[in-house]
């Protein structure tokens, strides 16, 4: 029971860093977090769309990250920030931003589609946004918005469609935001690609080497009539 013991702790534990996480890098967009154990150490690599605010002023920010998360019981944490390249395959900062638009008062509908088509416009094969809540009335209903191919069962739910989820705090309470994304670089199950194969000709001998055997079998034949 000790090593079942051991290993919910750890789950708990990465939990709890990674709620605190959210908090604090909200405003820099936060794209995901990454916890490994090392011989030296942990590794703490955070995904965000602003490095920038997470650094800080002359490493300020990220010094005081790294110290706090000495309090989780982490051993020798070590914070590393990798910028998204590509925002909008981000499920979970997408979910973050649409969760911050929300929060500032745009209505649902509109902020969906948006971002929607925000997502869809980059090229992503499929992609789905569910927004959960008191969006109309008392009654807490869920909208979604669908555009591409999906994938919601089997392995390739699990391996190839990124999810995301936030939070979004209102006056009538709080919203439930969940993306997910299939990147356009995704082979999905059902696609059939067609090769082109190059079929190579045969080239045809040239007229010189033609006409100097046509001659030699004259001339044989010339030898045999005599």
């Amino acid at each position: 029971m000790a090593v079942e013991r051991k290993f919910v702790e750890e789950r708990v534990r990465k939990l709890r860093v990674k709620e605190w996480i959210v908090d604090e890098v909200r405003n820099a967009g936060f794209g995901g977090i990454d916890i490994v154990r090392t011989p030296l150490g942990t590794q703490v690599t955070l995904f965000v769309e602003r490095p920038g605010l997470v650094i800080g002023r002359g490493g300020r920010r990220i010094k005081k990250l790294t110290d706090r998360l000495k309090d989780f019981g982490l051993d020798n944490p070590q914070v590393a920030v990798d910028e998204i390249k590509k925002p909008e395959f981000n499920a979970q900062l997408m979910a973050s931003l649409l969760a911050r638009a929300l929060e500032r008062g745009w209505y649902f509908r509109k902020a969906g589609y948006r971002f929607l088509y925000r997502i869809m416009d980059a090229g992503a094969k499929g992609c789905e946004i569910e927004i959960s809540g008191k969006l109309t009335s008392e009654r807490a209903r869920t909208e979604k918005f669908v555009a591409g191919t999906v994938i919601h069962t089997g392995e390739p739910a699990e391996s190839m469609v990124d999810e995301g989820f936030d939070i979004a705090i209102k006056k009538l309470g709080v919203y439930g935001i969940r993306v997910r994304i299939i990147p356009p670089d995704v082979e999905l199950p059902d696609e059939i690609y067609v090769r082109d194969v190059e079929v190579q000709e045969e080239e045809p001998e040239p007229v010189s080497e033609q006409k100097e055997e046509v001659s030699a079998n004259e001339d044989a034949g010339d030898q045999r009539n005599e």
